[in-house]
């Protein structure tokens, strides 16, 4: 699991690419803690764009991002979800806690 991070101003985008499984998952967090700390942004995108596989460790990532976010006074957003992840969120009704925009090819 390779992460990339852009940031404006107070607003950072996480781009994660490869798989988002139990093997992937505390390094994950680790990672997106180092970012969020070092931009203390205002609002985060998480894009799961280039996820090729993700099970229920990537709602453990994005519920953890979800309340790094509260607690500094933020925003997020999981943006560009594939299908396969798609799918495992809504087994776990994810979105009526996080804004999760689909991804390109359900639009």
């Amino acid at each position: 699991m390779k992460i990339t991070a852009a940031r404006a101003q107070r607003n950072l985008v996480l781009h994660l690419h490869g798989e988002l499984d139990h093997h992937a998952a505390k390094e994950v967090m680790t990672e997106i803690d180092r970012h969020l700390d070092v931009a203390l942004p205002v609002r985060t995108e998480l894009d799961l764009g280039e996820v090729t596989f993700m099970d229920s460790s990537g709602i453990a990532v994005i519920l953890r991002l979800y309340k790094r976010m509260q607690n500094l006074g933020g925003s997020m957003k999981v943006t560009r979800v594939p299908p396969q992840a798609m799918r495992v969120l809504q087994a776990a009704n994810i979105g009526s806690v996080v804004t999760i925009e689909k991804g390109e090819e359900d639009r």
